[in-house]
C-alpha cells in the first residue's frame, strides 16, 4: 500500500460518505467480506489481498476503490474481533436492514467471490461456519431478486437517469 493512500484513507474515514462515490455499495460489499472473514477467528492477512484483488476487479483497476473496500472491510472484521459494538449477527442483521431499504444490493452478492476467502480456512468446523452463511446470503439474494425484482428494477432505471 502506497503512504499517500494511509494519508488519503484517514482523511476518507473521517469523511466516507461526503467524498467516496456510491459510499453505500462499497460499506455494503465490505459487509459481506467482512461476514466471511470474521467467522475464521484465525483469518489471516492474505484475506484482505484477495479482497483487494476482488475489488480490482469489480472497480475496474481503479485501486484507490479496491483499498478502500479492503479498508473498510478490515475496520469492520476488527469490530467483531475486537467486540467492539459488532458481532456476527449484528452484521448479518445489518446485511439484511440494507437489503430491505436497497433491495438492487442483492446483486452484489457475489458468491464465487466471497468463497475465494474459504481457501484459507483449514478448520473444517469454521468451513461449515462459513459455507452457512455463504448458504444464507444465496437464499436472501435469490428471495430479494425474486421477491423486489420489480422495485430493483424500478430502482435501476431512476439511477441511470440520474448519470
Amino acid at each position: 500500500m502506497q503512504p499517500s493512500f494511509g494519508i488519503k484513507h484517514h482523511f476518507f474515514s473521517a469523511f466516507r460518505e461526503l467524498f467516496v462515490h456510491h459510499h453505500g455499495s462499497l460499506e455494503f460489499r465490505a459487509k459481506l467480506f467482512a461476514l466471511v472473514i470474521a467467522a475464521n477467528l484465525s483469518s489471516r492477512a492474505e484475506c484482505y489481498e484477495i479482497v483487494k484483488n476482488i475489488g480490482l476487479g469489480i472497480y475496474k483497476d481503479d485501486a484507490d476503490r479496491a483499498n478502500l473496500l479492503m479498508l473498510s472491510t478490515k475496520e469492520l472484521v476488527k469490530k467483531v474481533a475486537d467486540d467492539n459494538g459488532l458481532d456476527i449477527d449484528t452484521l448479518v442483521a445489518n446485511i439484511q436492514k440494507d437489503l430491505k431499504m436497497v433491495p438492487r444490493y442483492a446483486k452484489k452478492i457475489d458468491i464465487d467471490s466471497l468463497k475465494k476467502l474459504l481457501v484459507l480456512s483449514h478448520d473444517k468446523d469454521v468451513i461449515s461456519y462459513q459455507e452457512n452463511i455463504l448458504e444464507f446470503l444465496q437464499t436472501v439474494k435469490s428471495e430479494i431478486l425474486h421477491d423486489k425484482k420489480y422495485q430493483i428494477e424500478l430502482d435501476e432505471e431512476n439511477l441511470e437517469s440520474k448519470y
